[in-house]
């Protein structure tokens, strides 16, 4: 009773933004990191960062596709650098490494909030059998997971390390959410995806699941319907009212 077709056996949730309020966070840190660049850059032509820039080029997306996306939009093409390059290098990996630094300053600053309707129905989820597994883009994913006390929920994961390790491709390619499925060995139509990012959404209706669940926490539910969610909630608890 918990909103989700008969056929599906395993869950797989996006974490900024469906099961946390880190997403408010990451995008905070993205237009810090974003508008000083180009502050920086441009001078007087400055044009910001902005919430549609973070919808529609970074969220859900690793985060060295996102500084590539987003710069792109804006005609700025930047060398790769290398993993390690320093904050101010005006790299790829540089610019990612700075907004890495500032999201986790601002996490610890902060602390990680839960949404209450997610702990809601993954604890639901955890006792109609269903297995339960986190798929994000972030590297900072396990660090989120035990600040918000979701770690005890979480069978399988696969965050922007594993991505890395296995050369998958980053949403809105389905390549981390299939990873995550083949991780509780089933095949996409008996996986639901959970997922608040355009990105997210696209990926999994192009990986085929069988239930895409669009969380609508950035007012954008016919956006999600669009890019291929089945259903839109503006908190998960809504699909265990539904059933009531």
């Amino acid at each position: 009773m918990i909103g989700l077709p008969d056929t599906i056996t395993a869950c797989l949730f996006d974490l900024d933004g469906v099961l946390t309020g880190t997403a408010a966070q990451h995008r905070e840190a993205w237009k810090r990191t974003f508008d000083d660049f180009l502050r920086a850059r441009d001078g007087d032509a400055f044009s910001p960062f902005t919430d549609a820039d973070y919808a529609s080029y970074v969220d859900g997306r690793p985060r060295a596709d996102g500084v590539r996306t987003f710069l792109s939009s804006r005609g700025i093409e930047l060398p790769e650098g290398n993993p390690g390059d320093d904050i101010d290098a005006a790299t790829v990996n540089g610019v990612g490494n700075r907004k890495n630094q500032l999201v986790l300053k601002i996490i610890e600053e902060e602390g990680v909030t839960p949404y209450p309707g997610s702990v809601r129905y993954l604890e639901a989820a955890k006792a109609a059998g269903l297995r339960i597994g986190v798929v994000t883009s972030s590297a900072n994913g396990a660090k989120v997971l035990d600040a918000a006390d979701l770690t005890r929920f979480v069978e399988a994961r696969i965050d922007g390390i594993v991505i890395v390790e296995r050369g998958l491709r980053g949403k809105p390619a389905p390549d981390s959410f299939l990873a995550g499925a083949e991780a509780f060995g089933v095949s996409p139509e008996h996986a639901a995806v959970f997922e608040d990012a355009l990105a997210g959404v696209q990926a999994g209706k192009e990986g085929r699941f069988g239930y895409v669940v669009g969380v609508n926490r950035a007012h954008q539910a016919g956006e999600l319907l669009a890019h291929g969610a089945d259903v839109v909630v503006d908190d998960l608890a809504e699909l265990l009212e539904d059933e009531k």
